[in-house]
């Protein structure tokens, strides 16, 4: 992926990621496993990250609706819990699996879709580049810091979930 700072284009471009993890997990010829690992630690290190250093900063700017900012914290809860009940399956590729892989792909893409739609088209049309590009480094550098934390950890997802 192209090297860029800019917080909107970051964040984008772990969504994508997290698309191309789904389809792996969807497939039995992928190491659902493997994909199912990389996907945690992503999701939880990218939330963790908008959380932190994203969405505070955009609370501040008057046309992105707080509400919206508010509502993304949420459904990142709601992504953490589907996760949490996928890794806490115990055969991958069961049938159960497969039922709560759908509820995890259904909670991250109802979420990626209405973040992109409301938050980053907000923070495009009313963010400078030069503070999006501050704030994509701030969110890398978290991010950085949770995935070697290794956050994705059904534990640490259990006490996430939790608080």
């Amino acid at each position: 992926m192209a090297q860029t700072r800019d917080v909107v284009e970051l964040i984008l471009q772990d969504h994508r990621k997290m698309e191309d993890l789904f389809r792996q997990m969807r497939s039995v010829e992928a190491d659902r496993a493997s994909a199912l690992r990389e996907f945690s630690d992503l999701l939880i290190a990218h939330a963790l990250a908008e959380e932190a250093k994203v969405y505070p900063a955009l609370k501040r700017y008057n046309k992105i609706d707080d509400d919206e900012v508010e509502h993304g914290e949420e459904e990142h809860e709601e992504g953490n819990k589907a996760l949490l009940e996928l890794l806490e399956v115990d055969e991958v590729g069961s049938e159960e699996w497969d039922e709560k892989l759908e509820e995890l792909v259904q909670a991250v893409t109802h979420h990626a879709d209405e973040e992109e739609r409301t938050i980053l088209n907000g923070a495009r049309e009313n963010v400078a580049m030069e503070r999006r590009e501050e704030l994509g480094e701030a969110f890398m550098e978290e991010r950085e810091r949770q995935l070697k934390s290794g956050c994705g950890s059904v534990d640490n997802v259990r006490q996430i979930v939790g608080s």
